[in-house]
Order: structure tokens, then sequence, then C-alpha cells
């Protein structure tokens, strides 16, 4: 799994095993810490002093703000109706689906195993459970759990 040359690392930038990462056409601010096994495709950007543990994926059209903590195993999306084929069995293309912009604000933290769907926000300082499916808009410092992620708290209530 290769760091490509179209990759810009901003500053000081820490890539636990390089050898374990697939990182292209994608942006990672000043400070940010990237673990094994991750993927970062193009198009997305990684804000400054963020932490994205190991066995992430992290797909075009994501964009993380700075100071956000992303753990383990964590999968964004970013097509509403992913397909293979078009209806005449032909390979799906970049020009046959639509790509959905999906923002982390800062300071968020994203726990292991959440799948983040496209098209949303979530809100600054935001906390998202571990194993949460997140289908819609976070509010800032909400605490989002469960299968849809519903609001359960509020990280200044802590």
């Amino acid at each position: 799994m290769p760091i490509s040359d179209t990759v810009k690392l901003i500053g000081d930038v820490t890539i636990h095993h390089p050898a374990l990462v697939n990182l292209y056409g994608c942006q990672v601010g000043d400070g940010s810490r990237i673990g094994a096994f991750v993927e970062i495709q193009k198009g997305a950007t990684v804000g400054e002093k963020c932490k994205i543990s190991s066995h992430t994926f992290i797909c075009e059209g994501v964009t993380i703000e700075d100071e956000v903590f992303v753990g383990h195993g964590v999968m964004f999306t970013n097509d509403r109706f992913p397909r293979a084929t078009n209806p005449d069995g032909s390979a799906q293309s970049d020009e046959d689906w639509t790509l959905e912009f999906t923002q982390v604000k800062r300071r968020a933290s994203i726990g292991s195993n959440a799948t983040i769907m496209c098209g949303i926000t979530i809100g600054e300082g935001a906390l998202i459970a571990a194993g949460a499916v997140v289908t819609k808009n976070v509010p800032d410092h909400a605490i989002v759990a469960g299968v849809p992620a519903k609001v359960v708290g509020d990280v200044r209530n802590t």
C-alpha cells in the first residue's frame, strides 16, 4: 500500500507504518497522525492535529477539520445509492454516480467501528459512539449512539 506522490502532507504529519497505508490525492494537516491500514482517497482532507486510527477508510468528498479523533475501523461513505453496474449491465464509471460530501467539524470524536453515511455534517465537538451508524446531521456537542444513531446527550454535560 503506497503513499502516492499526489498526497499533500502539510508540516509534521506522522504516518506510523507508511508501508501499510493507502493515501492518494488527499491532504493531511500539520500535527496529524495516521495509523496502519488507513486509506484516504483523492479529494479527502484531514485537518491539523487529527488522529486517524488504524483500519479507517476516508473516501473522496470527506472533509475532517482540525483536532478530530477518528477511532479504529471507522468507515465513511460518499454515494447514497452505490451500484457496481448501470441498468444496461455496463460497469459504472466516475460519470455514473453522484459524489455526496461529508464534513466533520473541529474537535469531534468518532468511536471505533462507526459508519458515517454520506451527505451529512458532524458538528463541532460532537461525540459519535463506537459502532454507531450516523445517517443524519449531528448537532454541535451532541453525543450520538445506536443504529441509526440518535442524540443521547451533550458532551458539555458530562
